[in-house]
């Protein structure tokens, strides 16, 4: 059985050499750790000539969600966190019972006229 191809499966013909100077000029890069209150510890990588001022001091670790910083002995902390508020809560925020009554008593009257069935 004779194969018509390459001698090295995969390889297109025209191919050249693979290699780093076939894909460009790789810049000097720095890495930077930032670690969670949890431990978990994250790598972002920067141009080796970004000020230092430019790097951020904290990020979002994307395996936790929680804030992490540089220093890996003191990790920033958890912001309080607010529970989810319904749009009820919301509603019992900016209204009095009083105001909450006379709406509801209002909307009351406007369906009982729509339909025909107000007190007289």
């Amino acid at each position: 059985m004779a194969s018509g191809g390459s001698a090295i499966r995969g390889s297109r013909v025209g191919a050249g050499p693979m290699g780093e100077q076939d894909h460009g000029y790789h810049a000097d890069r720095i890495a930077i750790s930032y670690w969670d209150a949890l431990g978990n510890e994250t790598v972002r990588h920067f141009a080796a000539n970004v000020p230092d001022e430019e790097i951020p001091e904290t990020i979002d670790c994307p395996t936790s969600g929680l804030p992490a910083g540089r220093d890996k002995a003191n990790p920033p902390e958890v912001a309080k966190l607010e529970p989810y508020k319904t749009h009820l809560a919301y509603v019992k925020e900016r209204r009095t019972e009083e105001e909450a009554e006379q709406l509801l008593e209002e909307a009351l009257q406007q369906l009982r006229a729509r339909r025909g069935t107000a007190a007289k």
